[in-house]
């Protein structure tokens, strides 16, 4: 699965996502190297940095069913990754990392070149 199609269930995913406060659907969708897909949506909260980013989702919802850093192959995202979520991404050592950029291009990285300098991962 290409960058590009995983952005479309992305896309997808976003409908479902819970943003009353920004109206700002994001949806993710993370393809593990065994061929599972685990899609995740923004939750906003009136507490506002309680909230729960996209990204973040996709991952929870891959940990749940057993997946663990170094098992997932690529993510797709309707937006560029905050900050935070940079660090997970790098933490989870995810190699193909798509979202599309404000011209419609399709930027893909590796996790590590969104977050230069970062702290060191767990072993």
């Amino acid at each position: 699965m290409t960058g590009a199609e995983l952005i479309e269930r992305a896309v997808a995913a976003s409908s479902r996502a819970y943003a009353p406060y920004s109206e700002y659907l994001v949806g993710a969708s993370v393809l593990t190297s065994d061929g599972r897909l685990f899609d995740g949506v923004n939750v906003e909260n009136a507490a506002y940095p309680l909230g729960v980013c996209a990204e973040k989702s996709a991952l929870v919802a891959a940990a749940t069913a057993g997946v663990r850093p170094g098992e997932i192959a690529a993510i797709g995202i309707t937006a560029s990754p905050c900050g935070g979520c940079r660090q997970w991404l790098h933490e989870w050592r995810i190699p193909l990392v798509a979202f599309p950029r404000a011209d419609g291009t399709i930027a893909e990285y590796a996790a590590g070149e969104l977050l230069p300098d970062t702290w060191d991962l767990p072993e």
